[in-house]
């Protein structure tokens, strides 16, 4: 990706989208009942039916489930973008049907919706912000930070950003453990979709155990749960950890450049576009949160001033595993190698 023209820059590249991104979005900003309705279908009823496969294919054999379990974790993507266009209000035009189906798909995705909602809020209203970090982002420290800090932080960071953490133990503990307990300072309703998620988990997974038994229930949820939650972090992880990502102190951070320049052009295979619902149009996603999904590609092809973005490809995004601190002087995220 090319160097931003955001911060420091003195370039005019996205000067026209500041001055007129509200009507530029304004046309997409509402859901089609239809269209909604076809992607729980085309989702939620796969998801589960490719989960009751796996679970029937271990009485033959356990490598022939697998492959469906990780197939089931593609849909389990696409179940919790639904969830994440309910949380934005985006996916119908009702706030009860937004709720009711991000609480289901919340069960679905072992995720409680009010919590999560509040806390994604914050990480759209700070996305950017080197002065608010840590509100449902990546954790990442500066050079002048890395470098000033105990040897037990930089080497708990370490262990933090590297992929075996992050994309192996951070899944399964994010899905099981931290969306089982309340956040300090969340709100009464924030607390009480934790509780009732999971009466609701431990309603369904008491059935499961019951009839499915414990072994056969963990053999098909975990490696699903692993192989969805990795996809998901990879995601949210590669969305806004490129080498010119855009990063300003709070005083100086425009909302726009944060947008634009804060949050890749994830440019995947139809395939993978298909099964991450869309998400990787992320710039157009943070400039203006209350686009379905299913619009975000039509938004993008019929506005040039959105095209003007950098493209992250596939391959491209693997190099951004090595880099780990922002360098504020340099405007990039960097290796640890080079702090």
């Amino acid at each position: 990706m090319s160097k931003p023209t955001f911060g420091t820059s003195t370039s005019s590249r996205f000067d026209e989208v500041k001055r007129n991104w509200r009507q530029i979005v304004a046309t997409y900003q509402h859901s089609d009942l239809k269209r909604s309705v076809w992607q729980i279908a085309d989702s939620v009823v796969p998801y589960l039916a490719l989960w009751y496969l796996a679970y029937r294919l271990l009485a033959v054999s356990y490598w022939l489930a697998l492959p469906v379990t990780l197939l089931a974790a593609g849909f389990m993507v696409r179940v919790f973008i639904i969830f994440h266009d309910c949380g934005h209000g985006s996916f119908f035009r009702s706030d009860a049907a937004n709720r009711a189906v991000g609480f289901i798909t919340g069960i679905l995705t072992l995720t409680p919706y009010d919590d999560w909602r509040e806390e994604h809020a914050k990480h759209h209203a700070t996305a950017g912000d080197l002065d608010r970090r840590g509100f449902g982002d990546v954790w990442t420290m500066t050079v002048r930070e890395y470098r000033e800090a105990p040897f037990w932080q930089r080497t708990g960071y370490r262990l933090y950003r590297s992929p075996l953490i992050f994309l192996g133990v951070a899944p399964l503990y994010l899905f099981l453990v931290r969306h089982r307990l309340t956040r300090a300072g969340s709100s009464r309703r924030a607390r009480r979709s934790v509780h009732a998620t999971n009466l609701a988990l431990l309603a369904i997974f008491a059935a499961l155990f019951a009839t499915a038994g414990v072994k056969a229930t963990l053999l098909v949820e975990l490696p699903l749960l692993a192989a969805a939650g990795a996809a998901g972090i990879w995601l949210f992880y590669v969305q806004h950890q490129f080498e010119h990502v855009y990063w300003a102190r709070r005083g100086e951070r425009d909302f726009v450049a944060a947008a634009m320049e804060g949050s890749s052009l994830y440019a995947l295979p139809r395939v993978l576009q298909w099964f991450s619902g869309n998400i990787g149009f992320h710039h157009i996603h943070h400039l203006a949160p209350r686009i379905p999904n299913y619009r975000l590609p039509k938004a993008y092809r019929e506005q040039p001033l959105l095209q003007r973005v950098d493209r992250l490809t596939l391959l491209a995004s693997l190099r951004s595993l090595r880099l780990r601190l922002y360098d504020e002087d340099a405007g990039r995220l960097v290796a640890f190698r080079e702090a």
